[in-house]
């Protein structure tokens, strides 16, 4: 029987394949702020990946109220779970401050001194391995913005060249993509499905967590080993300044916060609050912070956002093309998938599948969490880590096509993991 589809979810398809369209063609925004200096602000607006999908619903929402009526627009957007856009805004933030950042990196710090290779080198392959890994303890979006930050004040401000900086991106969002499958709430695509399926933090661990981390190390290893010379010949570990030091209970109330979002993440009116009472802390101790990346964790969130409400209305087509895939075909179409749909929107959407056999869900999962580093879309922590270290890229934009083709590599990696182990 042939499903029906209602205008709404075909207008929402064809505006989802529009953003998608965009999202690959930023660059060409970017460029035509130079070429039209009288709208540079406008093509500045459409360059940034973070915007995309926020200014495509916001049109797709337009497109409802006046063709569907004020109602049927806000019945919609009111339907919609953002509690996740939320999380990562509020994760961000946290985990982007001074004193946690500052903590992280006083313990890759330690532990590169501690290798007995060269110091960039080692601080190079934690940024890429240990702190994708944490994810599975801090979350990926806690993990993504402080590797990101750590790569770009060591290495990415010393003019690294095209080719390191986007192996380096790719490694980075390929393991992160991964590196949060140790535990059952620290991945968006995890939460999306853990509960629905049972999945405890020991299953993930068994059944995902030891296999990625495999793929995490060796793809941290090979990009490290390959360009070995041009990361010791330019990467700097800058000193903590005595004006950067920050006293361990402030580092410790930080991490309180950051805790306490984490445990309460599927209540967006708990950890809200509790991010409202950390932007008040770090008012009053404000000798101990930096600037907050509020900017960067609100586009992020905004693109999120945006992917929430046009993805919301993709399930039409999305779940006849899964559910009726044996495992191994399913993997590589989840992977495949992955790239253009959000893998966390993926598996809810193979969560609501009823009847589906145990080795279904695996291919899923590890398939949504393989190809999380082919695109900025593919994975939710992705954007953070764009807006952080897109600045260092040739007109503050990272090619859409560059990184799909150096995510390639780790990615092949990954699969590998998942499948010679399986």
């Amino acid at each position: 029987m042939l499903q029906t589809v209602s205008p709404m979810e075909v207008i929402a398809t064809i505006i989802f394949a529009v953003a998608v369209l965009h999202t690959f063609s930023t660059k060409f925004f970017a460029q035509l702020a130079h070429v039209q200096p009288a709208h540079a602000g406008f093509w500045h607006l459409l360059s940034e990946v973070e915007v995309v999908f926020g200014f495509w619903a916001f049109i797709f929402m337009l497109v409802v109220f006046f063709f569907m009526g004020q109602s049927a627009a806000i019945e919609y957007v009111e339907s919609r779970n953002f509690t996740e856009p939320f999380f990562v805004f509020a994760i961000m933030v946290i985990a982007a401050s001074r004193p946690i950042l500052k903590a992280v990196e006083s313990i890759i710090k330690f532990l590169a001194g501690a290798l007995p290779i060269n110091r960039p080198l080692a601080m190079f392959f934690l940024c890429l391995s240990l702190v994708p890994l944490m994810g599975s303890l801090i979350t990926e979006p806690a993990a993504m913005t402080l590797g990101a930050l750590m790569l770009r004040d060591s290495f990415y401000r010393y003019g690294l060249s095209r080719r390191l900086k986007y192996a380096t991106i790719a490694v980075l969002f390929v393991n992160v993509s991964v590196g949060g499958t140790l535990t059952n709430f620290a991945a968006p695509p995890v939460l999306m499905a853990a509960d629905a399926w049972g999945w405890s933090s020991h299953y993930m661990l068994v059944n995902f967590g030891w296999k990625a981390a495999l793929a995490v190390f060796f793809n941290a290893l090979f990009v490290t080993w390959y360009f070995r010379k041009e990361i010791a010949a330019k990467g700097k570990i800058p000193e903590l300044a005595p004006d950067q030091r920050v006293p361990l209970v402030v580092v410790l109330v930080h991490l309180a916060f950051l805790a306490g979002v984490v445990a309460f993440s599927h209540h967006p009116a708990v950890f809200l609050g509790l991010f409202l009472f950390f932007l008040g802390y770090t008012e009053a101790y404000s000798r101990y912070q930096d600037r907050l990346l509020l900017r960067e964790a609100l586009l992020v969130a905004f693109f999120l956002a945006g992917l929430v409400v046009l993805g919301g209305l993709q399930q039409w087509w999305l779940q006849p093309a899964i559910s009726d895939v044996e495992p191994m075909p399913i993997y590589f179409l989840a992977t495949a998938l992955t790239a253009i749909t959000d893998n966390a929107a993926l598996t809810y959407l193979a969560s609501l599948i009823q009847g589906v056999s145990v080795e279904f869900k695996h291919a899923v999962m590890a398939g949504a969490v393989t190809g999380g580093g082919l695109t900025v879309i593919a994975n939710a922590p992705n954007p953070a880590g764009m807006s952080i270290l897109r600045s260092d890229f040739e007109d503050e934009a990272v090619s859409p096509m560059g990184l799909l083709l150096s995510a390639l590599p780790p990615t092949f990696v990954v699969i590998c993991a998942f499948l010679f182990f399986a």
